[in-house]
């Protein structure tokens, strides 16, 4: 009868310590994952953290086929900061997951398709991870240390359901955009092709408008 109680005990004990290592383990994935995506949210909302700023993120979101740019790349800036700061919190679950693989899905389909897994290569190995941590967090939830046990919050089933829907009516819709068609070299103006020839010595090409892109846009990742 003892060792019945004694083992039912370290059963209890044991239960209860891989609980709270469960709650700490979400809290430092949530702190870690949430305030990277907050701050490369924050690039491209702010310009901070030497980021390209909304002005360079909309340029480079044009170029993705993503118009207007300034809306898609506010979409995309306010998905980041405000799903990593909702992570990073606790706040509203699982409202940060859904905009971080929001995001991250958009990256990975626009910016990263086509290209080999690995981020060395520009592949979508970042956002992949992200997504992943991201799904992690919505099927286990914020765990002990968040806002939302502490406030006692919970959003009702038709708010998550609503939610779900127009990211992934906006995802949807902002993967099957094409950019504009690039002219092709061969049918540009060739300035060299219209210079006359200087008298007396070689023929000199004149020397075209620099290149609109912009070095500052960073990719959506």
């Amino acid at each position: 009868m003892m060792q019945t109680s004694t083992r039912a005990t370290l059963a209890g004990l044991v239960g209860l310590e891989r609980a709270g290592l469960r709650d700490e383990g979400l809290a430092v994935l949530r702190g870690v994952t949430g305030g990277l995506m907050t701050g490369h949210g924050a690039q491209k909302l702010f310009g901070a953290f030497s980021g390209p700023g909304l002005k360079g993120t909309a340029g480079f979101m044009e170029r993705l086929g993503l118009q207007p740019g300034r809306l898609w790349g506010a979409a995309a800036a306010l998905s980041e900061f405000g799903g990593g700061a909702l992570t990073t919190l606790g706040f509203l679950y699982p409202l940060g997951s859904i905009a971080t693989i929001s995001s991250m899905t958009m990256a990975t389909a626009k910016a990263h398709w086509g290209k080999p897994i690995w981020v060395s290569s520009g592949g979508a190995e970042t956002p992949v991870i992200n997504i992943a941590v991201s799904v992690a967090l919505a099927l286990t939830g914020p765990g002990k240390y968040s806002l939302d046990e502490a406030l006692g919050v919970r959003l009702p089933k038709w708010a998550v359901a609503a939610a779900l829907i127009v990211a992934g009516a906006g995802v949807g819709y902002g993967i099957l955009a094409q950019p504009s068609p690039a002219v092709a070299p061969s049918e540009a103006p060739s300035d060299a092709a219209e210079a006359p020839a200087t008298p007396g010595g070689p023929e000199k090409a004149s020397i075209g408008p620099a290149s609109d892109e912009l070095a500052s846009a960073a990719p959506v990742s």
